[in-house]
């Protein structure tokens, strides 16, 4: 069996993602495929914890562009992905994972609060921790909890898993011709003004130092694949 390069890392999970093909909602295939990954790595020793975008059910932008108030609609974000957290807790305690949600919102009915040191404790028992509710405020994305969490949690690296497969010079399904980086540096990601993870976030790792895989959710094996080293997807930040 090949050697782990990273002992405990983050796992970003757009909503997007989790819709699979159905564009919207959760599609059970998807959860369960990213399950069965989950647990493969966790089964090999690695401590995983992971953030849950909530795109596939509620955008806060796209709330505010319709009108809403911002912080109401972001705040209806963070509450949905506390349902695709609870949604991917089933599916890996259905598989036999030992997992614990712990939510920036309080709402101890459903899930812990989040504590840094409680959930640097649950990863080192080897339990999966999922990060719900974002950041706790509005004005903050996903993926800039991502990037808080990693830090806060010593992570050495971020996967970013996603429908694509890597990051391009321009959309894929726009542009066929478009062509993937294989490694990028953050300064160029934001040059660049590719919109692959927000400008926040790419800060907020490039000051902190940590690495980024963009990679394809979409085919089983792949969080394995980038566990081990295998070049897969886009590096961005170097030390991949």
């Amino acid at each position: 069996m090949p050697d782990i390069k990273y002992k405990r890392v983050i796992i970003k999970i757009s909503g997007e993602a989790l819709s699979g093909n159905l564009g919207y909602g959760l599609d059970h295939l998807i959860l369960d495929s990213i399950a069965r990954q989950v647990k493969e790595v966790s089964d090999m020793g690695v401590e995983v914890a992971i953030v849950v975008g909530g795109g596939n059910i509620w955008r806060g932008m796209s709330g505010s562009e319709r009108g809403m108030d911002r912080a109401t609609a972001d705040y209806m974000g963070m509450l949905a992905t506390v349902i695709n957290a609870l949604a991917l807790q089933d599916a890996l305690e259905s598989r036999g994972s030992a997992t614990r949600v712990l939510s920036a919102i309080e709402m101890r009915q459903v899930a812990e609060p989040y504590i840094r040191r409680r959930a640097i404790r649950h990863l080192e028992k080897g339990r999966v921790v999922i990060f719900a509710a974002g950041t706790g405020n509005p004005y903050f994305s996903t993926d800039t909890t991502a990037a808080l969490r990693a830090a806060e949690i010593e992570a050495e690296i971020i996967l970013m898993a996603k429908k694509v497969e890597g990051v391009y010079d321009s959309d894929p399904k726009d542009n066929p011709l478009a062509e993937k980086f294989n490694e990028i540096d953050y300064i160029d990601l934001l040059n660049k003004g590719l919109k692959v993870i927000d400008s926040t976030a790419a800060s907020l790792c490039m000051d902190n130092n940590i690495p980024l895989i963009v990679f394809s959710i979409m085919q089983e094996g792949n969080i394995r694949r980038v566990l081990t080293g295998e070049k897969i997807g886009t590096c961005i930040g170097g030390n991949c």
